[in-house]
């Protein structure tokens, strides 16, 4: 049976992405050596480097716009640390919007002041606040562009003369935004780009260099930059795969048209959560996510019933998030619209059993 994988990470990936990464796990491009046993240093995995980097930057509408894309390690959790160790000399402004967001102010304090301008907290973290200010005199303003325990999502991003950075690891390349607002985001691979192991960091060069503290090496962006992501040997199977899958998304029509697509499948499912009276959204409807539906029973009685539906459809890793409960559709890049109508049907399933 096919499984119908609604993970929220590790995400799922394209079909012919898993072919040719467990191709080249064999043999990489007819060369007779795996790419897990490749040199890092080889003209082969330099090539794969080089053209993930500019994949990223192509796709995110950043090329020849004075950007660096670097794949480093240590996952967003290690950029919460790295962005405040880089540009925060006096204060930073962080907008609070769930977990990630509070993990990533909690490393900023570390280093200085924290303005946190707005925070959901008041109500579970179901909605994404508005018309806040952001500090004039801010080192910089962070947010958290998707949030995938509480499934919102930020639709408007402010205009602000203080720098812009953004954790964007489960809504990267998931649709067209302007991205040249941001002077860094940074992403997991493992929630919208490849597999765990890497994380997508892209920096306007010009907003380095202006803090007085002395910054380790491998904590130095800068350094990274320098040695194109290599100053330390990189995570080359996760880098090679996530190259793959930039390449089949710009083979799709890059960013607007997998946006197109992607509507089309968080429709599908809030269509249903909104007309199905056995279940009610979490997340405020204008704040709603595109990535991760979270939606709960209205009737938990039934909750055996659905299980049991979900189970035989095939449909994995739905359950929601301790802090919410009930479940959570994650719906990446890769996720084929039948398998989110697969999903609406065994929704509609419940309503006629219970």
């Amino acid at each position: 049976m096919k499984k119908h994988n609604f993970s929220a990470g590790p995400c799922i990936l394209p079909q012919t992405v898993f072919e040719q990464a467990s191709q080249a796990i064999l043999d990489l491009d007819g060369i007779g050596l795996s790419i897990l046993e490749i040199s890092h240093r080889s003209k082969e995995f330099i090539a794969i480097m080089e053209e993930a980097q500019a994949l990223a930057l192509e796709l995110l509408g950043l090329e020849g716009k004075g950007y660096k894309a670097l794949f480093l390690q240590g996952g967003a959790s290690m950029q919460f640390l790295n962005v405040a160790y880089n540009l925060l000399e006096n204060k930073a402004a962080y907008l609070n919007t769930g977990t990630w967001a509070a993990k990533a102010i909690k490393e900023a304090r570390l280093l200085g002041e924290v303005v946190e301008v707005a925070s959901s907290k008041d109500a579970n973290f179901n909605y994404i606040p508005k018309g806040y200010t952001i500090p004039e005199d801010a080192d910089y303003f962070h947010c958290t562009t998707n949030n995938t325990i509480f499934g919102t999502q930020i639709k408007e991003f402010p205009d602000t003369h203080v720098p812009m950075m953004a954790d964007m690891s489960s809504d990267i390349f998931s649709r067209a935004i302007d991205n040249s607002k941001f002077s860094i985001i940074y992403a997991g691979a493992q929630k919208n780009m490849g597999p765990a192991g890497t994380t997508l960091v892209v920096i306007k060069e010009d907003v380095l260099g202006k803090v007085s503290r002395t910054l380790p090496s491998m904590l130095d962006y800068r350094q990274h930059m320098d040695k194109d992501s290599m100053f330390n040997t990189p995570p080359v199977f996760a880098v090679y795969t996530s190259m793959l899958n930039l390449r089949w998304l710009k083979g799709l029509g890059g960013v607007k048209a997998i946006e197109e697509r992607n509507n089309n499948k968080a429709e599908i499912i809030y269509t249903e959560i909104d007309r199905n009276p056995l279940f009610k959204g979490f997340a405020a409807k204008e704040d709603r996510s595109m990535m991760n539906a979270t939606f709960n029973l209205a009737d938990e009685s039934v909750k055996p019933v659905f299980d049991k539906l979900v189970a035989e459809a095939g449909i994995s890793g739905i359950n929601g998030h301790r802090s919410v409960g009930g479940y959570r559709a994650s719906m990446y890049n890769a996720m084929d619209v039948d398998s989110v109508q697969l999903l609406a049907d065994v929704m509609q399933d419940l309503e006629k059993k219970a």
